[in-house]
Order: C-alpha cells, then structure tokens, then sequence
C-alpha cells in the first residue's frame, strides 16, 4: 500500500499536532451530490449500489473529487449485517428500510447466525479493498457499523419506528432476550469490522443512531456495554500504525465522560452539545469529532463560514479535534455550500495550529 499522502485525520482522532483541523462530513457519498443519484440510477436501487464493489468505490469517491476532504468513508449500508443474518432487507422508496422476517422471539434470536465477512458480506469487504487500491493513499479510508442496538432497533421493529414500542417493550418485557439478540451483534459487528481493517480501512467510527433514545441507565446497559465490548475486540494496530476507533451516539452528548472510558479515541458530537464544554469535561481522554449543525449548509456561505468559526473558536487550539457535521449531510443541500464549509474549516483552523 501506498504510504498517506494526508494523514492529519488519524493525527487527530490520536490528539497529535496536525496543520490544520481536518474535515469529513457524515454521508459525504450520498443524495446531495448528482453524480451520486446518476451512479444510483445506473445501478438500480440502493442494495444494488452497495453490493459492486466498482460502484460502490466510484461513489465513495466521488466528494473526493469535488471537495479537499480530509477523509474518505466506505459507501455502504448499517443495516448490511442483519441483512447477511437472513432478515430479508428491503427498501421502499420514501419509507426507508424494511425486514421482512424480525426478530420478536427468544428462538429468532437463537437461529441467528453470525455472518461470515469474507462471504455473505463479502460485497463490503471487497468494496474497502477497492477503494484502498483506489484511494493510492490520498487519504485514508473510514470503515464503519451500526451499534448494536442500533441495529436491534430496526430488527425487532421491521423498519424504521418513531417510537419504538416494539424494542423497548423487548427491553422491559424480555430483557434476556435482548441481551442475546445485543450480544449476538456484538460479535458481528466485531469479526465484520476487523475484516474491514485487515482490507485496508484505517480508521472505524460505531454509528449509534438511536442510543440517544434511551434512559442514563438503558443506555449504559443496552448501548454502551456492547460498543465498549466491541471496542475491546478490534484489531488497533494495522500497517504499522494505530487504527483509531470513534463512537458517535446522536443525542447522547450527556454520555460523554462514559464514552472517554470506553477505550474509544474519539467521541462523535451531534449539534445538541457545546463542543467547548465537551472538550473541557473529557480533557484529554478522547478526541472529539464535529459538530456542525446539519442545516448550517442551507444558510448561505459567509453565513456557513461565521459558524463553522463558531464551532473551531470553542473547541479552541490544540489537537485532537475533527471537524464533521453533527449527523448527516441532508439530500437537499447545494454541493457549492458543502465546499464552502470544507474551505472555511481548512483556512479558518490554521492558526488554532500554529
């Protein structure tokens, strides 16, 4: 593999000296960009995106070429692993996911098997080893999952919920059963992920969606238990250099002091928590990585320029800092406003360096 051209991303997220404070945007590959939505059509549907290697490299890519990122993220899906555990995913456009079989029993949850990464989800790692040789050490590449409650959550309900009756009645009903179902992705997410580094991905970020849904205490014991027990099991070192491992709960920036124990290096913020605060009540345990109101990049771009120097001036100088959005980029922002965010956060960040 050809050595990093750009390395401050990994530099970062291990709170070491960088130039300038690097930049990747959740969702970068995605509905806003219309190459994305050409390279979409020209595959079919969603699933059919994620699952060729070419095209799913091509849209990871794509930003790229637009835009002086700092990172590149895997195109793929956080649903890929109960999909390979013979759920039976599907999309419906303008509802989002569906299963066909969820899992509501003790014996559904028993009959899960763990997928093999190097073959029901071969699709994925073959897309990292792609896009690696792709990349020609540009910038290093992101690999990721859901959290296994997240991934529970769209499980047990069979789709996308806004209340999460069915989950939740698992929780305080049965909750054996969903320890088992949590422990079961657990490991999932653990052998998937390590097959993600061993292909080439330099970093992992764990996409804790719905964490933010839960009680202090269901948190600590449906959520954050099993990430901590994932980030235990995965290979740190590749290459002869540090893989970091992020976690971002959205809504869950009252979690932060927990998530610094985990043995994470860097905790994802949504925009919902004061970025400055955060970094004086983690010190230097993590870095921290965003947090950029989403609809910033509807505003115009001196607008978009004033508050991403909001967000760089309370994080402050020093390292240890990754700039992102604090969720995904929407499907209707203008590319031109994603640019301008990109460029502010290079130019303006420079002196916090210096």
């Amino acid at each position: 593999m050809k050595p990093l051209q750009n390395d401050r991303f990994l530099k970062a997220l291990l709170r070491q000296p960088v130039d300038m404070t690097p930049v990747w945007m959740m969702r970068q590959a995605g509905r806003y960009l219309p190459e994305y939505r050409a390279t979409r059509q020209q595959a079919g549907d969603f699933m059919s995106l994620c699952q060729a290697p070419d095209l799913a490299c091509e849209v990871t890519l794509q930003p790229l070429e637009r835009f002086e990122l700092d990172a590149a993220i895997l195109f793929s899906d956080i649903l890929t692993i109960p999909d390979a555990m013979g759920l039976g995913l599907y999309f419906e456009t303008g509802e989002g996911p569906k299963f066909r079989k969820p899992v509501a029993t003790a014996a559904d949850v028993e009959a899960l098997p763990i997928p093999n990464p190097e073959d029901e989800l071969k699709y994925v790692i073959d897309a990292v080893r792609v896009i690696r040789h792709e990349l020609n050490g540009r910038v290093p590449l992101i690999g990721f999952s859901g959290s296994p409650w997240t991934l529970a959550t769209y499980m047990v309900e069979g789709s996308s919920t806004k209340d999460f009756r069915k989950i939740k009645g698992m929780m305080y009903s049965q909750p054996e059963v969903l320890h088992a179902l949590l422990d079961k992705l657990a490991d999932s997410v653990i052998s998937y992920l390590n097959a993600q580094i061993a292909a080439g991905a330099q970093a992992v970020q764990i996409f804790d969606t719905w964490g933010g849904v839960l009680t202090p205490e269901a948190y600590q014991a449906f959520s954050l238990h099993y990430m901590q027990k994932i980030v235990k099991g995965l290979v740190r070192e590749s290459e002869g250099r540090k893989v970091p491992v992020i976690l971002f709960t959205k809504n869950g920036g009252q979690y932060l002091e927990l998530i610094a124990e985990t043995g994470a290096d860097a905790a994802g913020l949504d925009w919902t928590t004061d970025i400055g605060d955060a970094r004086r009540r983690v010190g230097d345990k993590v870095a921290l990585q965003g947090n950029l109101d989403p609809c910033v990049l509807y505003a115009q771009p001196e607008q978009i320029r004033e508050q991403v120097g909001v967000v760089l001036e309370k994080f402050g100088p020093g390292p240890g800092h990754v700039f992102n959005l604090g969720h995904g980029i929407h499907p209707q922002v203008n590319p031109d406003h994603a640019k301008a965010m990109i460029d502010a956060v290079h130019e303006l960040s420079a002196k916090y360096h210096a």
